[in-house]
Formats: structure tokens, C-alpha cells, sequence
């Protein structure tokens, strides 16, 4: 007989699609994010929403604090702990809270080298895999320079380089690249890496961050040329990293089927919300496994394109005391809550027979939630009201 898995806690900026993964593969979870929506709240066994931003993340003693509370530290661990973004650049906050935990999840120390500019490329130099110029001082021109911070993720951390940007340190600039975003998903065992899917992503900029993200569609399609230098990449970076679980690659693509490296991100990620599963196609399961050296062959793609849109407030909103939720709409804010403009309102979902449709769907979904709370007239998300929208 097989004995009962460890109750999770999951910490996250945002922490709905990793609660909901959890729920799917059958795990209790406690959740510690920023938000506390009424999704995350429902999924949730126990649920704690932390200080902090999503600029500056959270507050590092609440974080600590909201932890013991949830999931109190043991030995031998009684909790799992599995995290999303947040903690990429706080590897020392990562230490701290995986502490009398187990954890599902890359170690702090994979975290600092995977995110450490100088390692990072030197390594894909070494892997003979392509990637835009890089600099660690200002370059003298500064047209077609982009300025990363260090361990950032959401796009938000991303600029222009132009004369006025002062330079703090816990920054790189890199080459802009022309391309279309592309993202592959992958499980890691720490000695080899396996494919599971490629997504395309899309900005939704801000004149404050334009480069933030916007959302993502499954499937992407690629040369076969450069599906299969990923793909073979995979093993020998996930073996000279460490890397273990859900992880992705953010490239450029270009016109003429040429590609540039940007990132891997070592954690799960938003395009979980467009390749998960039921059951044994949940991907916390294979998360898990992975992390415990177990790489699983059962998981298959999803048999219909899918498509994610976070949508972000134009303006001050208030959320309508009487609003109806549709399906479709997820990480959704508590009736009557305000929100600031530029701040992340929820998401929406949308499937189609192909990935263009799936996207003109979610993206049609995400006009029509900023139409609804801007007229303050939650009656304009019911199906009735967007039936003749969405199939006409």
C-alpha cells in the first residue's frame, strides 16, 4: 500500500495554476502568494497572502513567518515545498524556507548559477548554442541595447537602454534581438532533460514596462532544425546545472529560422496553465517525480491548442460587487477589491482547433474583462452576453 504524499506548500508571486496543478495531481496544498484570489482560496487547504509587490516581491520575515505558519518546519519534513516566481533572484529567501522542508524544486544553489549572467552564457558558449551580445558595464551606444536585471522574470525587469538609465549593479545589457518569443518546457531529473512542449508568448507592454508579459499559446511550431538543437542541448545543460522539475527556455526566433538563447527560467512557469492536465497528465506529479530523479514517459501534449492572457488594469478599477465569473477566467479578483492601473487583474483561458484561434479567443476574452470592469457592469461576462462575440 502506498503511502500518503507529503501536503504541499507552494509560495509564489501567484500561486493559482501552481494550487490548481496541485488539486489536479491529487496533493493538499498551503499557499503563500501575493494575492490570495478566490481561486488560489478555493484550491487552497490553508492559504496566507504575504507583503510585498510584484516589482520588489515579498517581504522576506512575512514570507518566512507565512511559511512556519502554514507548513511549520520538521525534521524529518512533514511538508513539501514547491515554489514559482519570486525567489529567482532571492536564492538566500529560497534557503531559508526550504529549511525542515522538502524541497521540489531547484536547490538555491542552481538558482544562483542558472541567474549568474557570467555563468549562464559562458555555459551556452561551451553547449555551442547561440545567444544575443552580452555586457556587464553600459556599452558606449547605447541604440539596440537592452538593460536585464539580474534574477528578474515577467518581462518587467527589461528596458531599453537609452542615455538617462542610471546604472545600480544586480544588472546585465544584452544585444536586442528581432524574433518572435518562443518557449520550451522541459522536465529535468538533474542528469537529463526531457522535451514536453513549445509555446509562443506575447508582450503586453506598458509605457513603464515594455517588455512585460502578455501571454502564451500552445502549440508553436519550429524548424525542425531548431526544435532539435533544444532539444539535444537539453541533457548536457541540465548536466552541467542541476536543474530538476519543470523548467523553460526562452529563445528568439527569427525569420530566416535562425534562433538566439535568452534564459532558462528553473521553475514552474505560466505556461503551465496551457499544457496541464488531469490525473496522470498533471504536471505537478511529473514536477515531483523529476525532482525525486524520476523522469516520467506517461505524460502526453494536450490534444488541443490552448492559449493564456494575463490581463492587466488600463486604470483605477473596482471589481463589481455583483460580478459572475465565467469558466474561462481564472486568479480572479475578490468582489469590490480595487486595483491599481498597470497591476495584474486575473487571467484568461481560452482552447480552440489551432493555436491562431486560440489566441484571437483569449485575447478577445481579455478586451471584454477590461470592458466589464470599466463599465462596472459584471452582467457583461455571462455567457449569454459573449456567446454572439466569441463565435460570430
Amino acid at each position: 500500500m502506498s503511502a500518503e504524499p507529503l501536503p504541499v506548500l507552494i509560495v509564489a508571486l501567484s500561486a493559482r495554476s501552481l494550487a490548481l496543478a496541485a488539486s489536479r495531481a491529487g496533493y493538499s496544498a498551503a499557499v503563500a502568494d501575493l494575492f490570495g484570489d478566490v481561486d488560489t482560496r478555493r484550491l487552497a487547504a490553508q492559504s496566507i497572502v504575504v507583503p510585498g509587490d510584484i516589482g520588489s516581491g515579498f517581504a522576506a520575515d512575512a514570507l518566512i513567518d507565512a511559511a512556519e505558519d502554514l507548513a511549520p518546519a520538521s525534521d524529518p519534513a512533514k511538508w513539501g515545498l514547491v515554489y514559482g516566481s519570486g525567489l529567482e533572484s532571492r536564492p538566500e529567501l529560497l534557503e531559508v524556507i526550504a529549511r525542515g522542508r522538502r524541497l521540489w524544486g531547484n536547490r538555491p544553489e542552481v538558482l544562483r548559477a542558472v541567474k549568474d549572467p557570467a555563468y549562464f552564457f559562458g555555459m551556452l558558449d561551451r553547449l555551442g548554442l547561440p545567444h544575443p551580445d552580452i555586457r556587464y558595464e553600459p556599452p558606449a551606444e547605447t541604440a539596440g541595447w537592452l538593460v536585464k536585471g539580474v534574477g528578474g522574470a515577467g518581462g518587467g525587469h527589461i528596458a531599453a537602454l537609452d542615455e538617462a538609465r542610471a546604472t545600480t549593479g544586480g544588472q546585465y545589457y544584452q544585444r536586442r534581438v528581432a524574433g518572435l518569443p518562443i518557449s520550451c518546457l522541459f522536465l529535468a531529473d538533474g542528469r537529463q532533460g526531457q522535451l514536453l512542449g513549445w509555446s509562443e508568448q506575447w508582450p503586453s507592454p506598458d509605457p513603464a514596462h515594455p517588455f512585460r508579459f502578455g501571454g502564451a499559446v500552445q502549440p508553436a511550431h519550429l524548424p525542425a532544425k531548431v526544435a532539435g538543437s533544444i532539444a539535444a542541448a537539453l541533457t548536457p545543460l541540465v548536466k552541467e546545472t542541476g536543474l530538476v522539475g519543470l523548467n523553460s527556455i526562452d529563445l528568439m526566433l527569427d525569420d530566416a529560422g535562425n534562433f538566439h538563447l535568452l534564459e532558462v527560467n528553473p521553475r514552474p512557469g505560466a505556461s503551465l496553465d496551457i499544457f496541464d492536465g488531469e490525473g496522470s497528465q498533471a504536471l505537478f506529479g511529473h514536477h515531483i517525480a523529476a525532482c525525486e530523479g524520476r523522469l516520467s514517459q506517461g505524460w502526453r501534449k494536450p490534444a488541443r491548442a490552448s492559449a493564456m492572457s494575463v490581463v492587466y488594469a488600463e486604470s483605477m478599477l473596482r471589481v463589481p460587487g455583483d460580478i459572475s465569473y465565467p469558466a474561462w477566467l481564472a486568479d480572479r479578483p475578490l468582489p469590490g477589491a480595487p486595483i491599481e492601473p498597470g497591476a495584474p487583474v486575473c487571467t484568461v483561458m481560452a482552447e480552440a482547433g489551432d493555436a491562431p484561434s486560440a489566441r484571437r479567443l483569449v485575447l478577445a476574452r481579455n478586451r471584454r474583462v477590461l470592458q466589464a470592469l470599466a463599465a462596472g457592469d459584471g452582467s457583461l461576462l455571462t455567457a449569454d452576453r459573449l456567446a454572439v462575440e466569441e463565435t460570430g
